[in-house]
């Protein structure tokens, strides 16, 4: 699993791309359509997935199958149900405290 986004749901796209563009200085990394804007942390270590009424914020990991990490994680309960994503899935999962993470692939992409 590499930590690669935090999953950043918000209500508007346009007031949040302002914020931690113009605000706090961030740079863009890729756009989705109309709904998802990325912008790196400033380390570059991992980036800030903004979605316009996307599901529970959380971190987000990269997998090579994430049906396979779910079949062999299958005591861990899904808090979002998987759904599919340009080049491959994610689903969300939750911890014993209720925090949700996702775990997701990009097979499709390779």
């Amino acid at each position: 699993m590499k930590l690669t986004y935090l999953h950043v749901p918000v209500p508007d796209l346009a007031a949040a791309s302002a914020f931690y563009a113009e605000t706090l200085g961030l740079e863009e990394a890729w756009r989705e359509g109309t709904g998802t804007v990325a912008y790196w942390a400033p380390d570059r270590s991992v980036q800030l997935m903004l979605v316009e009424g996307g599901h529970v914020p959380g971190p987000m990991y990269l997998v090579d199958d994430e049906a396979a990490w779910a079949a062999a994680h299958d005591q861990v309960p899904v808090r979002v149900p998987r759904y599919a994503i340009p080049g491959g899935s994610v689903a969300g999962y939750g911890d014993p405290a209720g925090n949700v993470f996702y775990v997701y692939d990009q097979k499709d992409r390779r």
